[in-house]
């Protein structure tokens, strides 16, 4: 049993965790850089251990410093929460070599789905339809690659196996620009990722992202928890989220998710795990498996009313899923919104002190964030600083709901996005439900200067 849980991660998914592991009854340890001494989920833990200085290379991707932190504090397992470490297969077997439970998928699942490449076979291998492409890593040849471009059809796009977080992939309309494409994002893939590797896929000039959430435990049982449409993102990072995605019947949920839940039992696969996927016409093409938990787990939770991270920890201990698949029911409407401290026009970063801070409230609403009156928000790290969350019976209302409760929202000192986020909910085109990943980017274009 997990009695003790180290949390390898900072701001508001590190108190998540923490809040979980409380519910559960588990003691925490909260891990931290010198620059994060004040934050919320290390003042609230049971035990804080300071892993290196501000720079994360130092400290929350430290292994052998984590480990050590585990060591000394007695703790029965760690929990990566998302970013930093938790798709790190290397780190999830020397977790689990020093006597630790990983609180995750098996190191194997997360190599193997880590790369992009890879990660194309297995779907192909379980029949999850895939974006056409290439079979697996292009090769040197440029002569070969014009020939599968054309097989495939213009545009298409060159990315990394190993890329991620948008970086990595480059489009490319013509074949007199393919050669120089491959030579960029391969150099870009070697440097980023120190992997040169690249793939092609067709370009889908329309699609949105959606994206099944699916959960599974060490005794062979797996069950999707639903969908998320994702597509309201910039520069491939995601702004808003909701489920269930606008548009997406439950004939589709059903036929997919079982699809991807057989695959999960097939993979021998643990823990939490998304399947996201380019969907247009009608048709879903798998992109890529985030092997973690999700930003967007919260909407997820209050469509359906189940714990993600409670799931998590109950998986590592090795119990069985307490839910089958027909007891799975997804109830109104949710909506996230990302908030980040940065200029809401330029989109640049906005530490500084948090003068005040006021988290909105009333039915339906919630807020994930480790803010709080007199907290610094640090250069060091990404600029979220937290996620409202509306629900409600339909996408109308909740859209309504999430309105208020950005206006009730306040963090005083320092510049955010939800000026932003208030004007993409009152955007007809947003509130007609649907659009795609390009949609936002078109729409600041098309924006007066």
């Amino acid at each position: 049993m997990l009695d003790k849980v180290l949390i390898a991660n900072r701001g508001e998914i590190a108190l998540r965790v923490l809040r979980a592991c409380r519910d559960m009854g588990i003691r925490t340890v909260a891990v931290h850089s010198e620059a994060d001494r004040d934050l919320l989920h290390v003042r609230l833990a049971d035990e804080s251990v300071c892993i290196g200085p501000a720079d994360s290379q130092q400290s929350y991707l430290n292994i052998p410093a984590i480990i050590s932190a585990a060591e000394v504090t007695n703790a029965a397992g760690i929990h990566p929460g998302y970013g930093f470490l938790s798709e790190n297969a290397d780190f999830a077997e020397r977790v689990e070599s020093s006597g630790f439970v990983f609180i995750g998928p098996r190191a194997q699942n997360i190599r193997e789905m880590g790369d992009k490449v890879a990660a194309r076979k297995v779907a192909t291998d379980t029949g999850i339809p895939c974006v056409p492409g290439s079979d697996g890593a292009l090769p040197e040849s440029v002569d070969e690659c014009r020939g599968l471009a054309r097989e495939v059809g213009y545009p298409v796009m060159i990315k990394a196996s190993a890329g991620g977080g948008g970086r990595g992939m480059r489009v490319v309309e013509e074949e007199d620009a393919l050669e120089e494409a491959l030579n960029l994002t391969r150099a870009e893939a070697e440097a980023a990722f120190g992997n040169g590797e690249v793939y092609l896929e067709k370009f889908l000039e329309r699609p949105r992202h959606v994206e099944f959430q699916i959960l599974a435990d060490t005794h062979g049982n797996a069950i999707h928890v639903g969908e998320r449409d994702c597509s309201v993102q910039r520069r491939h990072q995601k702004v808003l989220e909701e489920s269930p995605a606008p548009g997406i019947t439950q004939q589709q949920r059903q036929q997919l998710g079982e699809r991807l839940a057989e695959a999960c039992q097939q993979m021998n696969y643990r823990g939490l795990g998304t399947f996201e996927f380019l969907y247009q016409d009608g048709e879903f093409y798998f992109i890529e498996m985030n092997t973690r938990i999700q930003v967007e787990h919260p909407v997820t939770e209050m469509v359906t009313g189940i714990d993600l991270v409670r799931h998590q920890l109950l998986v590592a201990q090795g119990e069985p899923l307490s839910i089958q698949q027909s007891e799975m029911q997804m109830r109104g409407h949710a909506v996230e919104c990302r908030i980040n401290a940065e200029d809401p026009e330029t989109f640049l970063p906005q530490p500084g002190l948090v003068e005040h801070f006021h988290s909105p409230g009333g039915p339906g609403v919630r807020m994930d964030t480790h803010l709080y009156t007199g907290y610094r928000v640090p250069p060091h790290y990404d600029s979220m600083i937290g996620k409202v969350i509306a629900h409600a019976r339909d996408r109308t209302v909740a859209l309504r709901r999430m309105n208020r409760a950005l206006t009730e929202l306040v963090v005083d000192g320092i510049r955010t996005n939800v000026p932003l986020h208030q004007e993409l909910l009152n955007d007809e085109e947003f509130q007609a439900g649907g659009v795609n990943i390009h949609w936002l980017e078109r729409r600041a274009k098309s924006e007066p200067e």
